[in-house]
């Protein structure tokens, strides 16, 4: 994500980076190239939803 899509989101939600959950940069799930502090955005679908969570790589 871009810094000012970050900014708002994180504004968005009142939070900080330090509050979002962390994902460990060794896994799979993690793209490659992604790099510690980068902010990850997840998409699950589940039956007649698409459900959105946030992690920042650590």
């Amino acid at each position: 994500m871009k810094p000012d899509e970050i900014k708002a989101l994180l504004d968005s939600m009142n939070v900080s980076v330090s509050q979002l959950p962390k994902i460990k940069h060794v896994d799979p799930a993690v793209p490659e190239g992604s790099v510690p502090g980068d902010l990850l955005k997840i998409e699950r679908k589940e039956e007649d939803k698409t459900l959105t969570y946030y992690r920042v790589v650590a």
